[in-house]
């Protein structure tokens, strides 16, 4: 009877199985394929793309028109990313420690604001940056300010725009590696003789390094991409890349070079990715401090 409990399973298991395959490579690797694909084709103004091939698309990527939009969404999702990072590792810290009956109601209040579109965020903090917003007017009110100071349509606005969208995706990793952190290597550290400093340099670092790698993967490429939050926040004067590949394709119909665009921030998500498992292996990570 148990074999044939078993053999009941197995036609259920193998369709779920070509399932996920097929899910997988038809809304995963196909599309993938065809964006590198297009990205080495030529622009055709009647028919979006044409042969012959050709790597046009990538040598424009350094004409100082792109190169500068390029390094100047880079500095800001790098700036996002350290600020999301300084701001949740110690609060992924202080969550772990809390009484564990209280940690779900902490994380859940964390990831409360997902229940509500992004972009009516995002519109929410234009009401908020504008002159005539509630940050201005508070200010004008208890006498800090003499006039309005802009704060909409700068650079400011957008990385506070994406520090508040991807805050709660930095958190999230580093406070699974920080509950699956054991006690035993602290108290072993302490009982050597290292002081606070010494174990959190050469202990604590190293055993969430995997977490931070995770929260600058889910932080430093989307916020290159999320093109909303500098088109509401910053206007034309901060583009990120996301804004030049929703521009190629949308607007200026240049496929090829919107495709291009994509693949690269496909390459530099290949590249955390290989980080992050390098530095698993560094630390010889097992399924007890699995992180997600």
């Amino acid at each position: 009877m148990a074999r044939n409990h078993l053999g009941s399973k197995s036609p259920f298991r193998t369709a779920t199985l070509w399932l996920i395959w097929g899910w997988l490579l038809i809304f995963a690797l196909l599309p993938n394929i065809l964006v590198i694909a297009v990205s080495f084709l030529t622009r055709d103004s009647s028919a979006f793309i044409s042969l012959p091939i050709n790597i046009d698309s990538y040598v424009r990527m350094v004409d100082p028109l792109y190169f500068e939009v390029f390094v100047h969404s880079l500095w800001m999702a790098g700036i996002t990313t350290v600020i999301c990072l300084l701001l949740g590792y110690p609060f992924a810290w202080l969550v772990s420690k809390v009484k564990v009956r209280w940690q779900p109601l902490l994380m859940l209040l964390l990831i409360l604001p997902f229940w509500t579109n992004s972009l009516v965020r995002t519109y929410a903090l234009k009401l908020l940056f504008a002159n005539n917003g509630l940050i201005n007017k508070s200010l004008l009110a208890i006498g800090t300010i003499d006039a309005p100071i802009d704060i909409l349509y700068t650079q400011g606005a957008v990385i506070a725009g994406l520090t508040y969208l991807l805050f709660p995706f930095m958190v999230l990793p580093l406070y699974a590696v920080f509950t699956d952190l054991r006690n035993d290597m602290l108290l072993a550290s302490q009982d050597l003789g290292a002081s606070k400093t010494q174990t959190f340099w050469h202990v604590v670092l190293p055993l969430t390094t995997p977490g931070i790698i995770s929260g600058v993967l889910l932080v430093l490429l989307p916020a290159m991409g999320m093109f909303y939050v500098a088109d509401i926040l910053g206007g034309s004067r901060n583009l990120l890349v996301g804004n030049i590949i929703k521009n190629q394709f949308l607007d200026a119909r240049d496929w090829p070079f919107g495709a291009a665009a994509s693949v690269l921030l496909t390459v530099a998500m290949a590249v955390l990715l290989l980080a992050y498992r390098a530095s698993s292996r560094r630390i010889g990570k097992t399924d007890f401090n699995e992180v997600a």
